[in-house]
């Protein structure tokens, strides 16, 4: 058994523990909703205005009744404040799950879309051993395209600063164990391209924190390539519609997302910590999907994952290959894969809780998910 000090006070709300809990959390780190509603659908703009789409794919009259309502006569203003509205109820489930549980440590998986890994290394998984941070999201993001010059739905300034708290001692722990296991991870005491966090986790504490109540947990990023042969040539984005690359190596297939994920889970119940594993992303992006023109995300695909997801059929997620997800524009779902595996590997056979947020303008459905401890 491994034990951790807590900050005073901590450790007296509950009674000590004979091994680790664990709370599972899936929710997205979608940059819109970081957006204002009149900027929300800014992806599917863009595909608007690439002269490589057909022009009949660009026509409203073709798509799906629920694009045309979110698009509506406002270019998405009016169906992203109800996207919103769906997209925070989620958040505010997750943040409650998290409060109630009251975990010593948050991990979050989220992939590095260029922002931290680039050309020099691009690790599959890699754990972020950072201290204590403090961040200007509104600067910092700038190193992301997904924001880059786009106002805040909190009117905040490039100024304004939060604290994310870290865990290095249990980051360094923690890589430990995993290497113990055969789970050859990547570990980092500081940034290399990126300034701080790259925006899949800023995102998600920046969500899980929506009502600006401040986010006490200490966390700790747990990159992981998603993106695989698209990360480099496509940093982790979408091409004008035409234009050829020379793709890169590949992720890892999903089921070694599974075993990291269980990895994970097997280290800590050797612990006398609570924790809260986190996969942070939407489901199928529409600028990934070729079969649309990148227009549409592949939503009935993501409908028979969620579906085995709540059946607790983890080997529908297994046995998935990457040249489905890739067609699918599911790259992002990888990080959903390791909470996927830490879940089987704890018997969890579905979650305690969940929804599904369709959507075609906003770029994708989202889904959140709670498994209780």
């Amino acid at each position: 058994m491994c034990h951790f000090p807590r900050a005073p006070g901590h450790a007296a709300k509950r009674k000590a523990l004979t091994m680790g809990e664990i709370l599972g959390i899936g929710l997205s780190h979608y940059p819109g909703l970081a957006a204002t509603d009149a900027d929300m659908a800014s992806p599917l703009r863009g595909r608007l205005r690439d002269p490589g789409v057909p022009d009949g794919v660009k026509d409203p009259a073709t798509w799906p009744e629920l694009m045309q309502v979110e698009w509506g006569d406002d270019h998405g203003a009016a169906g992203a404040a109800v996207h919103r509205e769906a997209l925070v109820a989620g958040f505010d489930q997750c943040r409650a799950a998290i409060d109630d549980f009251n975990p010593d440590v948050v991990v979050i998986w989220g992939d590095d879309q260029y922002e931290n890994f680039q050309e020099d290394v691009i690790p599959p998984f890699s754990i972020l051993a950072y201290p204590d941070t403090v961040m200007k999201p509104w600067s910092h993001l700038a190193h992301s395209s997904a924001m880059s010059g786009r106002a805040n739905a909190w009117g905040e300034t490039e100024e304004t600063e939060i604290t994310i708290k870290g865990s290095p001692d249990v980051a360094r722990w923690l890589t430990g164990k995993l290497l113990n296991q055969g789970i050859d991870v990547a570990y980092a005491y500081q940034p290399l391209h990126h300034p701080n966090l790259a925006h899949a986790f800023l995102n998600t504490v920046l969500f899980l924190d929506y009502h600006r109540r401040g986010f006490p947990y200490p966390v700790i990023a747990f990159p992981v390539n998603a993106y695989g042969k698209r990360v480099v040539c496509q940093r982790g984005f979408s091409l004008p519609w035409g234009e050829e690359v020379e793709f890169d190596p590949p992720s890892s297939p999903p089921w070694r997302f599974m075993q990291v994920g269980a990895a994970v889970v097997r280290a800590f119940k050797e612990s006398d910590l609570r924790v809260a594993l986190i996969a942070s992303a939407s489901w199928s992006h529409a600028f990934m999907v070729d079969k649309t023109y990148r227009m549409q995300p592949d939503i009935e695909s993501d409908r028979v994952l969620y579906q085995a997801l709540l059946n607790g059929d983890y080997d529908v997620w297994r046995n998935r290959t990457l040249d489905d997800m890739d067609a699918s524009g599911q790259q992002e779902l990888l990080n959903w894969c390791t909470l996927v595996g830490a879940m089987e590997e704890l018997g969890r056979s579905s979650p305690d809780w969940s929804t599904m947020v369709d959507s075609y303008a906003f770029n994708s459905p989202k889904v959140f998910a709670v498994w209780n401890a």
